[in-house]
């Protein structure tokens, strides 16, 4: 049996959400039971109360798609460190957060993002900010109750709650990114009940002690139809990830610092990814790259799909040359700096 859902998305001019569908028969692995969970829902505006100042809404403008965006992100650092969804970031050219804490609104920059986790962190340019109370994954429960908070509607101000029970554990999510055409699979994910819903991505789902187990990241598709089912990535995951980017620390899958920008829209194609959109004046625009060409390589490294163009630009940075392989013929492009995930 499958079902099919979409990450939550960011609210936007253009509609950018990403496809996706459950593998509902993966396997849950065992947790320890929690002996003083509560037997009713929680109460949703006490959660709000205690946990809304911990958390950011998130503006995003995308300058490429002439769109904007909204998410959620959670403070896990007084000076400013925020922990969002790489999905809330990607593509944006200009980003924001306004503190529900303190009311201020800051500049924010990304300092490093993993797309295969779905992880960002940013650093806001203020401090001073209620830090979030981080729980521990390791020891939820089927059953459990929780609120899931965030900024449903990208509209701001006072969070957005739902209260609701974790449905299952370990849950996979595949998703298709109808903007980049680059896909990834979110494994071990928390399925609750909660009516997650746009804009909320990013947002903290919090325990009985208002102590944050997850971070939300995907609804299903039938949100909109009543009470939907929604997903969070697991906090000990997050914050193991966010720790890593906050001490520089790259890896196959963790790119730190500014983004490099080829400055094409791709798809995947046969033995490659289909170029369908070039950026007037970027780095391919300049180097005579087309649309309707495929790029087959990366330096030598073979590129079978968008996500694999996407995955081997991640371990680039702006400036580095690289030679793109076209099938028939080469062309050498300096990466420039472009926006984020």
């Amino acid at each position: 049996m499958s079902g099919s859902h979409r990450r939550v998305p960011r609210r936007s001019l253009r509609l950018l959400s990403l496809l996706a569908a459950m593998a509902l028969g993966v396997a849950t692995a065992p947790v320890h039971a929690s002996p003083s969970i509560p037997p009713a829902p929680r109460d949703a505006a006490a959660a709000a109360a205690q946990v809304g100042p911990q958390i950011v809404d998130i503006d995003a403008k995308l300058g490429y798609q002439s769109a904007i965006g909204a998410g959620t992100g959670i403070v896990i650092d007084g000076g400013g460190v925020v922990l969002t969804n790489n999905h809330v970031v990607a593509g944006a050219t200009d980003l924001t957060a306004r503190s529900i804490g303190t009311g201020q609104t800051y500049p924010a920059t990304v300092i490093g993002y993993d797309r295969q986790h779905d992880i960002a962190v940013l650093q806001l340019a203020g401090g001073g900010l209620p830090v979030a109370n981080i729980g521990n994954s390791d020891s939820i429960s089927v059953g459990e109750p929780v609120v899931s908070l965030g900024n449903a509607g990208g509209a701001g101000g006072a969070p957005s709650v739902e209260p609701g029970r974790i449905s299952a554990l370990n849950q996979t999510v595949s998703a298709n990114d109808a903007l980049t055409g680059s896909t990834e699979t979110l494994n071990g994910l928390i399925q609750v009940d909660a009516n997650i819903r746009p804009g909320d991505s990013g947002g903290p789902t919090v325990n009985s002690a208002n102590q944050v187990i997850g971070m939300n990241t995907a609804a299903s598709q039938n949100y909109h139809l009543g009470r939907g089912q929604g997903f969070a990535i697991p906090i000990n995951e997050a914050m193991a990830i966010a720790g890593q980017i906050r001490s520089g620390g790259g890896s196959p899958t963790v790119h730190i610092g500014p983004t490099a920008f080829l400055g094409v829209g791709v798809n995947d194609a046969p033995g490659g990814a289909i170029v369908r959109q070039v950026i007037p004046g970027g780095p391919a625009a300049g180097a005579g790259i087309s649309p309707g060409d495929v790029i087959t390589a990366i330096n030598g490294q073979p590129v079978n799909s968008a996500t694999a163009l996407t995955n081997i630009l991640d371990q680039h940075h702006p400036g580095d040359s690289v030679n793109v392989g076209l099938g028939g013929r080469d062309a050498n492009v300096t990466l420039a700096g472009g926006p984020p995930g």
